[in-house]
């Protein structure tokens, strides 16, 4: 017996007649570099997973109220209802989650959707080269998560305001004295590469403090097309940003920069997504599946 039951698009699309009312220019918006979603994706993959995951949202409220009156205590604001997002780095983890914090905004108006990323816990740069690690930069033993572990507990905990580093792409680094906070969330949307791995040490898990785990599934050919055709997006839009990541590579030959960025992602992102990404897919409780052009085309649910 499989750990998922998988669910074609087509039968996944009449498990809800909830149609969320957004507009095509809001998706404009969430959508990141070469991702692409359209309203039909809405309609038939998203509003059904909202619906999906605020049964768990729901049954998860249920369950504190009662282990509060048993143990005779006054609950407090109840922990955030935790939802993890990953799979490997261009397959459209940042637009599932933008998409997802905004549908369920609009759909339960009186909750607080808040949505980060671990590319924060991310060593800055300078204590990757310290450490050799700037090869395996995205590979477990590059991340913070001694300090992912801490935030996490602080954001179960209920603490008022829980900050974390900041990271930038346009500077392929962690941004120095900045930090993003997170102040008690009804849901979090946590999104990264990383967030169902174990730590090089295997002492820290981080799905352990999830709620409800989302992976993005596609074929390495297709994650390889999608990633060469957002960086050469990358490099059209910063030849002229000289305080850009991208800036010397847009503005070098570009056949030399194709090669470094397929180097990279045979060497370094296809790695560590065989690696240390796709053997979590097992932890998920629910499974996207992408075919050509970002269309979902199948959804896998973990069995109870």
């Amino acid at each position: 017996m499989t750990l998922f039951k998988t669910i074609k698009r087509v039968e996944w699309a009449k498990l809800t007649a909830d149609q969320p009312e957004i507009m095509a220019d809001e998706l404009q918006k969430v959508a990141s570099l070469g991702d692409r979603v359209d309203l039909d994706d809405v309609r038939e993959v998203y509003a059904p997973l909202v619906r999906y995951l605020m049964l768990s949202f729901h049954q998860k409220r249920e369950l504190q109220q009662k282990q509060a009156a048993f143990l005779h205590k006054t609950q407090e604001s109840p922990a955030p209802f935790i939802i993890s997002i990953t799979g490997s780095v261009a397959v459209g983890k940042s637009t599932t989650a933008r998409l997802l914090q905004l549908l369920l905004q609009r759909a339960y108006p009186d909750l607080k959707v808040a949505l980060m990323t671990t590319d924060g816990f991310l060593y800055p740069n300078r204590e990757l080269k310290r450490q050799r690690l700037m090869d395996r930069k995205g590979f477990p033993e590059s991340y913070d998560m001694s300090l992912l572990a801490s935030f996490l507990t602080d954001v179960k905990r209920g603490k008022p305001d829980v900050v974390y580093p900041l990271y930038s792409q346009a500077l392929s680094d962690i941004v120095p004295n900045a930090y993003g906070h997170v102040e008690r969330p009804d849901l979090l949307i946590i999104e990264g590469i990383n967030v169902l791995q174990l730590s090089a040490k295997h002492d820290v898990i981080a799905s352990d403090f999830f709620d409800f785990s989302i992976y993005l599934d596609a074929d390495e050919d297709l994650i390889e097309t999608w990633f060469m055709h957002r960086f050469e997006k990358l490099l059209d839009l910063n030849k002229n940003h000289p305080d850009n990541f991208y800036y010397e590579w847009a503005n070098g030959p570009r056949e030399h920069a194709l090669r470094l960025a397929r180097e990279t992602w045979q060497m370094t992102n296809l790695v560590n997504l065989r690696e240390n990404i796709a053997p979590t897919k097992s932890r998920a409780n629910l499974i996207l599946h992408k075919a050509q052009n970002h269309h979902v085309d199948a959804i896998a649910l973990r069995r109870d």
